[in-house]
């Protein structure tokens, strides 16, 4: 049995390995195979080139280490300041590569971060995945933290563990020889058999090296998931006071501060309790890791006492030793010393992977719905003919994302072109937005066919706006974007635009830049959302409770303003108000199980 369960253990260990291997290879081989893979290559070996002559030094100053205690033994004044000379210009050649190896590892991690973090945003962007990892559930992964944070992370340790791997492995090859020839032979008597050992010192290193690798790993490997979940606990901490400062009005006049502020404490204390957790272990590993690093500063000088003591060797020779002995077990203990390093990025790959299964998820989402464009006569897409144009929905069944699928909307089918305007009604829950979100493309969990003009000409008004940061013009403007804006609208016809829309007080702020969701009321952002109508001119309108903040008085007159501005485009509104029927040609009650019907 108990074999059995060492050999489950390292099973599992060894799936872990082959995990964070395949993650890294998704994570990193894409820079490596872009179109700047030269010049990627061409940094990391000059990186690496100057490593190496920084290890080329070091064995130089080992040698000199030798000279130099000889000299000092043997009281020769003259040849002291030749080797402080030496040692003056090696310090110095290996200041300048180490500056400049710093620097172009800083180089090609802007670099590789900055392709990185752009193939995140596209991905992220790429077929609305933002939208579907909210509609999947899956939009705890925090993606601003993934790609402003974790992407940064891991290039810089990736880099930082990479090259200094290889910079150990040119140092063990180099002192593993020096530190050989300077052993010599050991003869270890046991029993009546006397063994002798060629290099000893060298094959002390690699005991001692992996006897102190496999307890740090043992120590130090709780630190993994402790920091993957630090990281997550910080995120929700950030998450609680971000939603404080964009919800300030609300909770104001709910006097939540009370609720807020145990909640900010609550999520901090786990913060708190879990960095605790971090510290703990940490110290224990600290205190391995010094007494490790300690103990193989005496080992050396231990095993050369009894030459010196014979007066076999000169001080020099103990000197080089040590140092020789030093740089062979600091580079086979790499893993020792890196371990936290390693635990940090463990846990950025771990996140990064969720991230990219998630976004992969959100893509891969199929929908049985349909959605074919047309424009003009010309249609979008060769599956339908000529004689099927139209805009609308055509036997569309509309689903809850749970997994037994309830239905919300059965069998629908509405030609738009019929009705100059249509008021979609019906009790909450019953699937209102998400027939909107449904035409809009949004919505995954449908089947059947959609009819939509070209993009350019319809548009889709929430209930509560999206203003941009930037200024009043951008966001009046948004979605295009801000080369285009000045020379496709000009001030003149965004100003006379604001006072249609009854926002007359901000004609003169087109220029200001701040955050605008902020400064105006619900109900001026709404009337933001109708200056973008008459702005983009849409043959198609759907609106979904875009007037809810708005007294009916006003909300009457801006569907009058469509009608005046905007006689051939055609509104699909939502709303709950009876005062809005007579604003429209038809309406579309929307009942429980999946009914509905439609009131000419």
């Amino acid at each position: 049995m108990k074999i059995n369960f060492r050999i489950e253990v390292y099973g599992l260990t060894s799936r872990r390995i082959m995990y964070y291997l395949q993650a890294f290879k998704i994570l990193a081989l894409g820079y490596w195979r872009s179109e700047q893979k030269w010049k990627a290559y061409g940094i990391l070996a000059v990186v690496l080139i100057l490593n190496l002559a920084s290890v080329f030094l070091t064995v130089l100053v080992n040698d000199w280490y030798k000279e130099f205690w000889d000299v000092l033994q043997a009281y020769e004044f003259d040849s002291f300041w030749y080797l402080v000379g030496k040692f003056s210009l090696i310090a110095a050649i290996y200041i300048a590569i180490g500056v400049y190896s710093v620097y172009l590892q800083q180089l090609l991690q802007i670099k590789w971060r900055e392709w990185l973090t752009d193939k995140y945003l596209v991905r992220w962007m790429e077929n609305r995945a933002y939208y579907k990892l909210k509609l999947m559930g899956k939009d705890m992964d925090n993606p601003d933290q993934r790609i402003s944070e974790d992407i940064n992370q891991f290039v810089a340790l990736t880099l930082s563990l990479t090259i200094g791997l290889v910079r150990q492995l040119i140092t063990l090859v180099a002192f593993t020889v020096i530190l050989w020839n300077l052993s010599g032979i050991i003869t270890v008597p046991i029993g009546s058999y006397e063994f002798t050992i060629y290099g000893y010192m060298v094959w002390l290193s690699l005991v001692y090296s992996i006897v102190g690798t496999y307890l740090t790993h043992k120590v130090g490997k709780a630190l993994i998931n402790l920091n993957y979940e630090q990281q997550k606990y910080e995120a929700d901490f950030r998450f609680a006071m971000m939603r404080v400062r964009e919800n300030t009005e609300s909770i104001a006049f709910y006097r939540g501060e009370k609720p807020e502020l145990e909640n900010f404490l609550t999520r901090f204390k786990i913060v708190i309790g879990n960095f605790r957790d971090i510290m703990t272990r940490q110290k224990i590993l600290n205190g391995f890791t010094a007494g490790y690093g300690q103990l193989a500063i005496i080992i050396p000088l231990l095993l050369a006492a009894p030459r010196w003591f014979a007066k076999e060797v000169q001080v020099g020779w103990i000197m080089q030793v040590s140092n020789a002995f030093g740089q062979v077990q600091g580079a086979m203990s790499y893993f020792v010393d890196a371990y936290t390093t390693i635990a940090q990025w463990c846990s950025v790959v771990r996140r990064l992977d969720g991230f990219n299964r998630h976004v992969s998820e959100a893509l891969d989402l199929k929908s049985d719905l349909m959605i074919l464009y047309f424009s003009g006569l010309v249609v979008m897409s060769a599956r339908i003919s000529l004689s099927n144009i139209k805009v609308g929905i055509e036997n569309v069944d509309v689903f809850l994302p749970n997994k037994n699928k309830d239905v919300l909307i059965k069998n629908c089918t509405i030609d738009l072109m019929k009705y100059q305007s249509l008021l979609i009604m019906g009790a909450s829950g019953v699937g209102k937005s998400t027939l909107l979100r449904t035409l809009a493309g949004l919505w995954s969990y449908a089947k059947g066919n959609v009819y939509l003009p070209k993009e350019e000409e319809f548009l889709f008004l929430p209930q509560r706006p999206y203003l941009p940061l930037g200024s009043l013009r951008q966001a009046i403007s948004y979605h295009v974007v801000e080369e285009v804006i000045s020379e496709k609208y000009s001030d003149e016809e965004i100003k006379e635009i604001l006072i249609a829309c009854k926002l007359e007080n901000l004609v003169d702020k087109l220029d200001i830049v701040d955050d605008w969701s902020r400064i105006l009321s619900l109900g001026e952002q709404q009337r933001i959302a109708f200056a973008r109508i008459l702005l983009y001119k849409p043959k198609f309108v759907f609106l979904d409770e875009a007037t809810s903040a708005l007294d009916e008085t006003l909300e009457g007159n801006l569907y009058d303003m469509l009608k005046t501005y905007l006689p051939d485009t055609r509104i699909i509104s939502i709303a709950h108000r009876s005062s809005l029927i007579c604003k429209h040609q038809a309406i579309l009650k929307l009942k429980e199980k999946g009914c509905w019907e439609i009131h000419e």
